[in-house]
């Protein structure tokens, strides 16, 4: 079998999920369930980043142990297997001392080895939002444009240093020549800007002393690994890097990286050169999606509109939520979360259109006695299959509502409950096998409402069946 390995970005472990996290890794579910139906082995992984100045502060503004705090975080993040019926294979932490640590260990000495790592004085504004040392161009108005109401840290210190700069014609060649894929094009022509501006050396080391939390660097214990060079490690530390060489040598390099457009920089130029660094190949794809708002506007702590992912399908089921992320947010662009809209689309979309498809179907098949027949091998559209394998999840799940649409107004043309005899069933299987195909489309998007369809249409009789998504009324 030919492997597919994914991954999603690792969040801070500062907060619980909320709903712009559930739309990058419900996304990279249905990749994952995707290539799963074309018969790939795929390993999914998805974690925490559990060190940095950020996880720190926030325990200590809170009055708690660190360990603790991250600790409770990370089961939130966990629980998101359930909560959205997601299909990763493995969960890493940057806390985990028998996976992590010695892979971040051993990534530091190769990339030291080889010359890369260096000490210097230095002295910058760092962001506790990105975990990033700021330079002139990355700040409007003195501030930094990811985290304006955030105050920058004057940091004067002696840390390592990672000569970036030395792999900028390589990292500048190899996405140019889609070695490197970056999804959509517009964010490869913007990483592709920034190399071409220079690049710098960044610090990969903070002072023990001011931050304790995290890897100490292998033979200085002075100094604490930062957290993009301890995190970005995540993905081949979880395979086994520097423990389980040979899972590590099956699945690595990554097939695509899913993550947000706020990380792209550390993903698409740190990662590919600390890499080269170590000796390792690089990913081969960056999918780059964009950033929820809430009502229209940025999901903010201080506005009290975070919403997680847990209350929104405790309210309304795992499949809608699913269906709207997918659907209503542009897979590579900003889009925004309404619960006025959510509630239109459900009852439009999946109550009204697939649900009373369904519904209608094992009625009449009921009320008539027919007996379903054998499934047939089923594939997917080639539509739906192109736009899968674009990433383009809402122009999929157009062309199978079209789909939906069209059997609908077949059974309103053929009227088979005015049918008789073998007419009458010659009718209900064609439109009986339309609907297993629909389901067979729709499985890498709403895999619970994929299988309770397929569980209607194949036992030999049908019986009646509750509403797949009862209308909810306003």
């Amino acid at each position: 079998m030919k492997k597919f390995y994914l991954t999603t970005a690792i969040p801070y472990a500062n907060a619980k999920p909320h709903i712009g996290f559930g739309q990058e890794i419900v996304q990279a579910d249905t990749i994952a369930r995707f290539k799963k139906q074309e018969g790939y082995d795929v390993y999914f992984l998805t974690g925490t980043d559990e060190h940095g100045s950020k996880n720190f502060q926030t325990a200590k503004e809170k009055g708690v142990d660190t360990q603790k705090f991250v600790e409770e975080n990370t089961k939130e993040f966990v629980k998101l297997k359930g909560i959205l019926n997601l299909s990763n294979n493995d969960f890493i932490r940057t806390s985990d001392k028998k996976r992590h640590w010695p892979a971040v260990e051993k990534f530091w000495q190769l990339c030291a080895k080889n010359g890369d790592i260096y000490k210097k004085s230095y002295i910058g504004f760092y962001c506790v939002g990105c975990e990033e040392f700021k330079t002139e161009r990355d700040l409007i108005d003195g501030k930094c444009s990811e985290h304006p109401n955030q105050k920058l840290e004057k940091i004067s210190e002696e840390n390592y240093f990672f000569k970036l700069s030395k792999y900028q014609n390589q990292i500048k060649g190899a996405i140019e020549k889609g070695e490197l894929k970056i999804t959509p094009k517009s964010r490869e022509n913007e990483v592709l800007s920034f190399v071409k501006s220079g690049l710098e050396d960044f610090s990969v080391s903070r002072l023990r002393e001011k931050l304790p939390w995290g890897i100490p660097v292998p033979s200085d214990p002075s100094q604490t690994i930062y957290v993009w060079f301890d995190a970005l490690i995540n993905y081949i530390s979880a395979l086994g890097f520097g423990n389980n060489e040979e899972n590590f040598k099956k699945y690595w390099p990554a097939d695509l990286h899913v993550i947000g457009k706020g990380v792209l920089r550390f993903h698409a130029i740190y990662w590919p050169a600390m890499l080269s660094s170590a000796g390792l190949p690089w990913p081969k794809e960056i999918l780059v999606h964009g950033y929820v708002s809430i009502e229209g506007q940025k999901i903010s702590k201080s506005l009290g509109n975070i919403i997680e992912p847990k209350d929104l399908t405790k309210k309304y089921g795992i499949d809608p939520v699913r269906y709207y992320l997918l659907r209503e947010i542009p897979a590579f662009d900003d889009g925004n979360f309404s619960e006025g809209r959510f509630r239109e689309i459900y009852n439009g979309e999946l109550a009204n259109s697939l649900g009373n498809l369904v519904s209608r179907v094992a009625k009449l098949c009921q009320n008539s006695n027919i007996t379903v027949g054998k499934t047939t091998e089923k594939k997917f559209d080639k539509d739906i299959e192109d736009f899968l394998g674009n990433y383009e999840f809402h122009l999929a799940l157009k062309r199978i509502f079209e789909i939906i649409s069209q059997v609908n107004k077949y059974i309103d043309s053929q009227k088979p409950w005015e049918l008789k005899g073998e007419k009458q069933k010659g009718t209900l299987d064609k439109i009986i096998k339309e609907i297993r195909e629909i389901a067979f489309n729709l499985k890498p998007f709403l895999p619970q409402t994929s299988k309770n369809i397929e569980k209607v249409f194949t036992e030999p009789k049908i019986n009646a069946v509750k509403p797949l998504f009862p209308k909810i009324e306003n």
